[in-house]
């Protein structure tokens, strides 16, 4: 009898969430009683409001939450992210289009199994999320990075695009706001970009979990911004061929509550949903009531928690630039900045030297108990993200222990 291999090639190809790994190595270091300050993880420090930890409270005690629902979500749920979607998207949907998902990363997952076919290429900007060209490898697809460097803004253009596609090309994939670097796409940058997938006949899936998470500079005093212009909003059009992501864990303060969607259109859906039924049935009904809570209740909490993050994305890029050698751009949406570190390669740093971001992330760490993550996890070498969703002393403290250090 051959030996057949004990895991499955596809899964054991599979990269460790770089994310996720520097945050437990920082976590574990913190339960040592060693004071590191983590950049790493991508989550609002907020608690989310209460308003919506009451109305999943009253579900816990409802016993028709008790039970199985619609693998696809429940009815009211749906037509609150159907007029959402409307709402900061631009387009109009039928709840019929709309899948609600156990958080973001499942809707992700799910709108690239449904459409991408072995071989298939996906279009991927680089730096991007640790997970999306794991996922396209899972549903048979091959990733194509596209890079754009600090000197754009990490913002790709139409001709790095069009330099990139293949015959095999199918889907391009579009965020906006970005994780990891916090560029936002200006209008007319996105409707080049959602004509040209148009006009050579691509799929789009567009992540817009950080949509509402933006800083115009420009805002007048006490005024909400409009959410990030979404594809479908600029190119009408290109809605048959798109899938939308999105989720209540980045705006709401809600990643641990694992509630996202995805919309799209009705055949998509109905492909997908068969996935699902399949894959995992319907996401808690608690946190489904949750979500009902948020979309539909007041938004001051939410407002107020962007204006935080605001305060300290200005404040995280003044002192990064600060260090000779460090090169932040300033983010526009998100809650990441992505400075290029390779002014500090070669340089003598406390007895150690590094020529990459994985080495000098890890003398930081060791040296200035600071975790970032490299960019390595996110396409090429040279850079580092730090989120600044975590609280404003803390914030400081690990760049004044950076400047310590660099100084």
């Amino acid at each position: 009898m051959t030996d057949a291999p004990r895991i499955s090639p596809r899964i054991a190809a599979i990269t460790e969430s770089a994310t996720l790994k520097v945050d437990s190595k920082a976590k574990a270091l913190q339960a040592q009683g060693r004071p590191v300050i983590s950049y790493a993880a991508g989550e609002p420090d907020f608690p989310t409001p209460e308003f919506i930890v009451e109305a999943a409270a009253r579900a816990v005690h409802d016993p028709k939450n008790h039970r199985y629902t619609p693998a696809v979500g429940l009815p009211d749920l749906r037509e609150a992210i159907a007029a959402k979607t409307l709402r900061d998207s631009g387009l109009e949907v039928s709840p019929g289009q709309v899948i609600v998902t156990n958080g973001g990363k499942q809707g992700v997952y799910q709108a690239f199994a449904t459409i991408v076919g072995e071989g298939d290429e996906v279009l991927l900007p680089a730096p991007y999320w640790t997970t999306y060209p794991e996922v396209v490898k899972l549903a048979g697809g091959v990733p194509v990075e596209v890079f754009a460097g600090a000197d754009q803004d990490y913002l790709v253009t139409v001709e790095q695009l069009e330099a990139a596609r293949t015959p095999r090309t199918k889907v391009l994939l579009f965020v906006s706001p970005s994780n990891p670097t916090g560029s936002v796409y200006a209008p007319e940058q996105v409707k080049a970009i959602g004509e040209w997938a148009l006009e050579n006949g691509l799929w789009v899936i567009s992540d817009e979990i950080y949509q509402n998470l933006v800083y115009p500079d420009d805002l007048p005093a006490g005024q909400t911004p409009k959410a990030a212009l979404s594809i479908v909003e600029a190119v009408p059009d290109l809605a048959d061929r798109t899938f939308l992501v999105n989720g209540v864990a980045k705006s709401y303060a809600m990643t641990g509550w694992r509630l996202g969607w995805m919309v799209g259109p009705a055949d998509a859906v109905k492909a997908a949903a068969n996935l699902q039924s399949h894959l995992s049935s319907n996401v808690s009904n608690v946190s489904q009531r949750a979500a009902i809570a948020a979309l539909t209740g007041p938004q001051d909490e939410v407002e107020a928690m962007r204006q935080a993050f605001d305060r300290r994305r200005r404040r995280i890029v003044a002192e990064l630039n600060a260090i000779d050698g460090v090169v932040t751009p300033t983010p526009k949406g998100a809650f990441y900045v992505y400075p290029d570190v390779t002014g500090l390669f070669g340089r003598d740093i406390g007895g150690a030297t590094a020529s990459t971001s994985l080495e000098l992330a890890d003398i930081l760490l060791d040296q200035a108990e600071v975790a970032a993550v490299p960019g390595e996890a996110f396409g090429p070498s040279g850079y580092l993200r730090f989120s600044y969703a975590l609280g404003d002393d803390a914030l400081l403290e690990g760049i004044r222990r950076l400047q310590r250090l660099l100084g």
